[in-house]
């Protein structure tokens, strides 16, 4: 719509901004306005919404929001009438400015098009399938463990364990890692713990209790529980990136396919310089 090509036009952000602070100190309507009989369609209510979302305040009353916007189409209404009537949109810069506009906006709207009708069901679920089949395994443990101070007060938990007390009673009793509830850490992979308690406790066999292991943190005493590849995500959890890969793949495939079947030439780099040749070899005398 002009209105909208004459809000992205070049230079238009201090325009834009003038005119929102206009509206928020112009006279409020009572609900979708007229100027000048003309009236204030839902269409522009729509896309002005769209266009001024991340400019007025996210604690803004919605009714404030909406008078906003009906005043900021008052103004832009009034003003690019006034401006056409000074012969502003004759100028070849703002011709320029408008076909560019006017493209990028088809070429938005294409792509939507393309995006949309790409993003099926089945397309998404085949993308989440394909990267699942791709993904690295990466090996989990299981593990809990009982941190202390020193390597005595590890020595002695050991002992306690060996002699059958309860790991995750222990642990609440002595263990100076209160954010691990028993001990338990959850599964987890090598590289997210410090080096050698990772490297003890992928070491064990479940159910197997190390022996004292020192870190940066103090002294361990681990207990490996399970092994497992780390499970890949549901679909569900992850439809939303499905979703974005197959409209960006779509996208980009049909505009290399436009492409392919244009005549494009583009300026070529300018050729490096050839490299030197090399000096001949000194001949020894003989």
């Amino acid at each position: 719509m002009p209105s909208i090509l004459v809000h992205n036009a070049r230079r238009a952000a201090p325009l834009a901004a003038a005119i929102v602070a206009l509206a928020l100190a112009g006279a409020r309507a009572a609900d979708l306005a007229t100027v000048d009989g003309t009236p204030v369609t839902q269409q522009e209510y729509d896309i002005a919404a769209r266009d001024l979302a991340g400019r007025l305040p996210a604690t803004m009353p919605d009714a404030a929001k909406k008078q906003n916007i009906v005043d900021y189409l008052v103004n832009l209404d009034l003003l690019s009438k006034k401006a056409e009537s000074e012969k502003l949109d004759q100028t070849p810069a703002f011709k320029a400015t408008i076909d560019y506009e006017r493209r990028k906006l088809l070429m938005g709207t294409l792509l939507d098009k393309v995006g949309a009708e790409a993003a099926t069901d089945a397309a998404m679920r085949a993308a989440y399938e394909e990267a699942k089949a791709k993904a690295p395994k990466t090996p989990e443990i299981h593990a809990r463990h009982i941190l202390v101070q020193t390597e005595d007060g590890a020595k002695a938990v050991e002992a306690r364990l060996k002699a059958g007390e309860d790991f995750a009673k222990i642990a609440d009793e002595l263990s100076i890692d209160k954010n691990a509830k028993g001990g338990d850490l959850g599964w987890f992979a090598q590289d997210a713990m410090v080096k050698p308690f990772a490297d003890a406790a992928f070491k064990l066999k479940d159910g197997e209790i190390s022996d004292p292991v020192k870190s940066q943190f103090g002294w361990h005493v681990i207990q490996t529980l399970g092994h497992r590849d780390k499970p890949f995500p549901s679909y569900e959890g992850v439809k939303d990136q499905a979703r974005t890969f197959v409209i960006q793949k779509a996208q980009a495939d049909f505009i290399a396919g436009l492409r392919k079947g244009a005549k494009v030439v583009e300026p070529q780099a300018p050729a490096a310089a050839p490299a030197p040749a090399a000096a001949p070899a000194p001949v020894p005398a003989k």
